[in-house]
Order: structure tokens, then sequence, then C-alpha cells
């Protein structure tokens, strides 16, 4: 893993523009990042972009970055897109073959994997394939394909540098240190908006309740996975792959004030800890320039106003998805992959009215409980394990959730 050792540095000479490729473009992360490559015009310019369904915003992103190659998820979406735009406009393809092609454009020289769920394993991982640096929001691709994906990383030499926050945090809080030195890594997690709920508070949530994030400002599905903590879990899962640490050596503290973004304890007591203002474009930032930082216009955190910093531990009880994910790491193979699917399936149902809030860990507990666990050495049964997981969670949740 870069980052952790003075002689890792970047491979692109200071004076020479990177060229990026956006997987997600039109998320939360994705307009994020082409907000810093806006601001910083002699430094990053835009060689692809994809994009799920929002055809109005990816339209704007296309004549404002002049991307050659765009992905749409939507085949229907794509033809509109393509009757809008000029002949000499972007090659507009779909589906993962587009995606594919915008994670392994020739130009790329690193690319920002951004889709939500497991649709960014496979042009992630082809990305890596061809060499291409990797700024990872995708968490997903570690929880499905840990042990595979970071074997590919290593075995092409790529940069990968994480993006989430608290990843990022650590990756900061290890630079200079030797890796067995490392105790612990602690998670921080707001708690998100049911930090406080009781058991029969979370029997009547409803989805414009867990939308409502108190801190952060992030896409429908991640959103949800704060409220029940199982985004939280996702990241213990891909701490353990970017930073090679046991389990037991991964801890979660609930850190409402969003301030203190993880932190990395040693064995002599020593805790070094990344505070920042809760706003993506920093860590971002710091994956896109790394080593370097970028002098982003950002409001500076004021540690004399408002600045009590308060931890605590989760309650697994009221947040059993945080649990279910430890359990899933435990279990190893394909469980977190299909845990992982199971849960995609549950937020989208609840969001759909189709489910109850405290439904989402019974559904992915069931799903968990038929699985018979594979030890994968191929990518084929990942994805085989993933789609396990999303038709057993749908008969689930058809045939009326326990």
């Amino acid at each position: 893993m870069p980052g952790a050792n003075d002689e890792n540095v970047s491979r692109m000479p200071h004076n020479q523009q990177k060229s990026i490729a956006i997987l997600g473009s039109t998320g939360s992360i994705g307009v994020s990042t082409l907000d810093i490559i806006a601001a910083f015009p002699e430094r990053y310019s835009v060689v692809s972009l994809s994009a799920g369904g929002n055809i109005d915003l990816l339209k704007k992103q296309i004549e404002q970055f002049n991307p050659e190659i765009v992905a749409v998820a939507d085949s229907g979406a794509a033809q509109r897109l393509r009757d809008e735009m000029p002949e000499n406009g972007p090659q507009i393809l779909t589906g993962t073959e587009g995606l594919v092609h915008c994670a392994t454009h020739p130009q790329a020289d690193m690319v920002v994997s951004a889709i939500v769920g497991a649709a960014g394993l496979v042009p992630t991982m082809a990305a890596v394939q061809a060499g291409k640096d990797i700024a990872l929001a995708n968490k997903e691709i570690l929880v499905a394909a840990g042990d595979l994906f970071m074997a590919e990383v290593e075995k092409r030499g790529v940069q990968l540098i994480p993006v989430d926050s608290e990843h990022s945090a650590i990756f900061q809080s290890l630079a200079g240190q030797r890796g067995q030195d490392v105790r612990r890594l602690i998670l921080t997690a707001s708690g998100g908006p049911f930090r406080n709920a009781s058991l029969a508070d979370l029997q009547q949530v409803q989805p414009a309740d867990a939308l409502a994030h108190p801190n952060w400002e992030m896409g429908q599905k991640i959103t949800i996975d704060s409220a029940t903590m199982m985004n939280k879990g996702l990241e213990v899962i891909e701490a353990r792959w970017l930073f090679n640490l046991p389990t037991r050596q991964i801890a979660v503290h609930i850190h409402p004030q969003s301030i203190v973004h993880s932190l990395v304890e040693y064995c002599d007591g020593a805790m070094i800890a990344q505070l920042g203002v809760p706003d993506m474009k920093t860590p971002i930032a710091y994956a896109l320039s790394w080593p370097e930082r970028l002098p982003l216009e950002q409001n500076p955190l004021d540690l004399c106003r408002g600045s009590d910093l308060s931890f605590s531990e989760p309650d697994l009880e009221r947040f059993p998805c945080l649990g279910l994910a430890y359990r899933a790491l435990e279990i190893g193979g394909t469980s977190p992959a299909v845990m992982n699917a199971a849960n995609e399936i549950a937020v989208a149902a609840f969001l759909q009215g189709r489910i109850k809030f405290l439904q989402i860990p019974a559904v992915i507990t069931q799903v968990m409980e038929n699985h018979q666990t594979v030890f994968a050495t191929e990518i084929e049964q990942v994805l085989a394990a993933d789609a396990w997981g999303r038709q057993r969670a749908e008969q689930i949740i058809s045939q009326g959730v326990a």
C-alpha cells in the first residue's frame, strides 16, 4: 500500500498534465472530482466519463470537459445522449463493455472509481490490469473481491490511493511510519441520523428520515448504509485489504462531529489522526495529487469554535449491519460479496417502500445463512456469488421477510 514510506513517490512529473478517467461522474464523488479538475486545468484533463441515467448533468460535463469516451449504463439514455450530441462529440458506449473502455482508455493516467456498488468491480479490475493508477471511492470492490483485487494491484505495480475520508485519513496517518509498528486502525463513524434512536424509534423509520444525514451529502445508497452502519462495516472490510491488517486490529468509534476522520494507534501508545471539515473534496484532491497537496479554497477547520470532540463504541444491537460485516470478514471467501449483494437489494427495497428499515439486516442475515461459502480464485466466482446473493435477497423479500 503506497503512502506508508517516504520512498513511494508519484511517477507523474510535476510539470506534466495528468489525464483522468472517472467512473461515476454524475454521483457526488464524480461531481466533486470534476470541480477539482476544473479548478486546476493546468494539472488535469478528462479523457473518459461514465454515468448512470443522469443524462442532463452528463451532457453538461461532456460540454465542459470534452472527454473522448463516455459510457452510459442505460441503453435508452445512451441513445438519447447520442441524439443530442454533435457529430464530433465523444464516442458513447453502454453497459459493462462501455465501462471497461472508459476505465482502460489508453491515455488515462488515473481512474477515479466512484461507481456505487459491485458494478464497479469489473471495470476497475480491468483498469488495474491495464496498468492504470486508481483513486478508489468504491468500497464494494474490496468488499467483494479484496484478495483478488489487491493481488492484481501488486502484480501490476499500480498506485492505489483511497478516496473514502476514513481510509484517506489512515493513509495519511501511516505516512513515514513502519507497518509493523501499527497496533490498531480506528475508523470513525458519525453514527448517522439514528445514533441515539431507540429500537422502537427505528421500527418507524421512513426513507426520508434515513436520507437526512447530519454531516455529509452523499448518494441515496451510501446515505442509507450510513444510517444502518453497514457503510462502516464495508469500510472495515476495505481497510483490512487496503492496509493488510487482520480484523482484530480494526475498530470503529462513533464520532458525531465527523472532524477526526480516522486514527492509527501505534505499539508505543501514540495515536496519529487526520482532522478536517467534513468535505469530500479534501480526500479526493489528495488522491489526485499525491504525494503533493492542492491549495483548495476550503473553509479551514477552527478548533477553537464548536470543537468538542466525543467518541463512543457502536451499539451492535441497534445497528446489527456492522456486526454482519465483521462476521462476513471472519468467514471470508465469498461471504462478504454475498453480504454486499444482499445489502444492495435490501437498501433498494427499503427505498421503494417494500421492506421496513429494520428488515434490511434481517434480509442480509438470511442470505448469509443460506450461502455456501466458496474461496474464490477468479473474478467469475465472485460475480457468481454476487448474482446469487441478489437473487436470494429478492426471493426473501418477495416471500416476506421473517
